[in-house]
C-alpha cells in the first residue's frame, strides 16, 4: 500500500493497544514510529513502561526512546524540537511517521503551536514548595483566580502542569492560557486516530498489565535504575510503578502492596488520560477491540 502524504497520531488512554496498531499502521504505510509517551523517552525504564522489546519492533525504526537517562528532566519543549526533526527526517524519505503514546502534552507538542516561554528556578522551586505543603487542588483555585482559561484546561490533579503555568504566569506577566494552542489543523496535516475501550474493560487490562510487570521484574529494574540516580530524577521518580517501588524499598519492601498501588492509581490516569484526549475534536475514535480495527484506521488515513 502506498503510503499517505501525511503522519498518522495514535493516542488514547494507557492499555488500550495503541502500540499493537502503530505496528500494523507501520507495516501497511511503510512507516517509522515516532515515540510520544514521556517515560518511554528513559533509557532502562523498559518493564513499567511497558516498552516494545527491540525483538517485538518487527524491524520497524523507532524515535524518541531511550534517549534520556533517569537522572535528567523530562523536557516537552527539548521533545518538541526532537520530535518534529524525527517527523520531518521521515517524510524527507518518503516514509509515513507514526506518532503513538498517550502523553497528551507531547502529542500536542508535535502538532500544535505550542509555545514554551523560559523559567526561573528560584519562582519553580516557591511553587513546587506550596505543591508540597498546599496540594494541587489549592493551587489550582489560585490559578483558577488569576487565569480561568488555563485552569480550566488544566486537571485539579496536574501538580506538575499547575505549578508551571503559576511559574509563567509570574515571570511573564501575561496569562498562561495565552501560550495554549488554538485548535486548528494539526501541523503536517497529521491524522489523529483515537483508541478506546470500555471502562471495566480497560481496568481489567491495567490489573493484566501491572502483573505482569511485577512478575517480569519490575522491582528488580528498579533497583538498577536507582544505582543509576533514579531517585535524583525529578521526573523518571515520580513515573508510576517506579515511585510505588521506591516507596516500598523505603517501607517494608511489600511488593504485593506496591503493585496493587500501582493498579490503582494507574486506574486514575486512564480516566484522566480519557478525560484530556476527549476535549480534542479533531480526533477520530476507534473501538480498540474491534478485529477489523487496523482497516478502519487505514480507511481513514489513505487517500
Amino acid at each position: 500500500m502506498s503510503a499517505p502524504p501525511h503522519p498518522v497520531a495514535v493516542v488514547g488512554p494507557t492499555a488500550t493497544g495503541k502500540s499493537d496498531l502503530a505496528l500494523d499502521l507501520a507495516d501497511r504505510l511503510d512507516g517509522e514510529v515516532i515515540n510520544a509517551d514521556a517515560m518511554q523517552l528513559y533509557r532502562g525504564m523498559d518493564i513499567g513502561t511497558a516498552k516494545l522489546p527491540v525483538e517485538e519492533r518487527r524491524g520497524i525504526p523507532h524515535h524518541q526512546l531511550d534517549v534520556l537517562d533517569v537522572t535528567e528532566t523530562a523536557s516537552v519543549a527539548a521533545y518538541q524540537c526532537a520530535a518534529r526533526a524525527a517527523v520531518e527526517d521521515v517524510l524527507a524519505r518518503g516514509r509515513t511517521p507514526i506518532l503513538v503514546g498517550g502523553s497528551g502534552l507531547y502529542v500536542q507538542a508535535v502538532v500544535d503551536d505550542l509555545s514554551f516561554p523560559g523559567t526561573d528556578p528560584q519562582v519553580r522551586q516557591k511553587y513546587e514548595d506550596e505543591l508540597a505543603r498546599l496540594g494541587p487542588v489549592a493551587l489550582h483555585r489560585r490559578l483558577a483566580e488569576l487565569d480561568p482559561a488555563a485552569a480550566s484546561a488544566i486537571l485539579t490533579s496536574n501538580g506538575r502542569r499547575i505549578v508551571r503555568a503559576l511559574e509563567v504566569i509570574e515571570i511573564t506577566g501575561e496569562p498562561f492560557s495565552a501560550n495554549l494552542p488554538t485548535p486548528g489543523p494539526p501541523r503536517y496535516g497529521t491524522v489523529l486516530a483515537g483508541l478506546d475501550r470500555p471502562a471495566e474493560d480497560l481496568d481489567d487490562r491495567v490489573d493484566e498489565r501491572v502483573t505482569r510487570m511485577f512478575d517480569a521484574g519490575l522491582a528488580e529494574e528498579v533497583r538498577r535504575l536507582e544505582e543509576q540516580g533514579l531517585r535524583h530524577g525529578r521526573t523518571a521518580s515520580r513515573a508510576l510503578g517506579y515511585q510505588q517501588v521506591l516507596a516500598e524499598f523505603d517501607g517494608s519492601g511489600d511488593m504485593t502492596a506496591a503493585a496493587a498501588e500501582t493498579a490503582r492509581l494507574t486506574r486514575r490516569f486512564v480516566r484522566k488520560q480519557r478525560s484530556w484526549f476527549r476535549r480534542d475534536e479533531r480526533i477520530h475514535w476507534f473501538d480498540a477491540a474491534d478485529p477489523a480495527l487496523t482497516d478502519e484506521v487505514l480507511a481513514l488515513v489513505t487517500p
